[in-house]
């Protein structure tokens, strides 16, 4: 399976339109697209996560599932859309994407997007699911996975 995007190269720089308002952005996610699913996915699930949050666990992004099968792009912005899925909590407090605003000054963030064919149609969970309880409960429905990893910085 691969994950790519229009919007930004692996290892290279998200677009500022992606990050929060607290960082002077749009808080539009980034257009990605996949390809390469295994026989039998019956949906996918997306998340953004970025490691190097000073908070000792990270910090969650986005939590999208319940991503029917016929599926494969999300234009940018749609990570505060409607759609036929279904967005979990994220460390924001709120079920959507909310983009990078890492600290003013500390060296670029890595923001790991990945993205799950599973093989159940729906997980059965609603957008009181975490990140945590996300990937617990879906583990043993995962078939394949990609990533995709974009960088981020605010000057100091």
């Amino acid at each position: 399976m691969q994950l790519r995007s229009d919007d930004f190269e692996e290892g290279g720089a998200l677009p500022a339109r992606a990050a929060h308002p607290y960082a002077a952005g749009e808080n539009l996610s980034p257009h990605l697209a996949w390809e390469g699913a295994p026989p039998g996915t019956a949906s996918f699930a997306l998340t953004c996560w970025d490691p190097d949050a000073p908070t000792g666990v990270g910090f969650v992004h986005w939590v999208r599932f319940d991503i029917p099968a016929g599926v494969h792009e999300l234009a940018a912005g749609l990570g505060t859309a409607a759609g036929s899925w279904v967005d979990g909590f994220t460390d924001w407090g709120e079920p959507r994407y909310g983009g990078m605003a890492p600290p003013p000054g500390d060296e670029p963030h890595h923001y790991i997007f990945t993205v799950y064919a599973l093989g159940v149609a729906s997980l059965g969970l609603d957008a009181t699911t975490t990140y945590a309880k996300f990937r617990f409960l879906s583990a043993e429905h995962v078939l394949a996975s990609a990533q995709l990893v974009g960088r981020f910085s605010v000057a100091g």
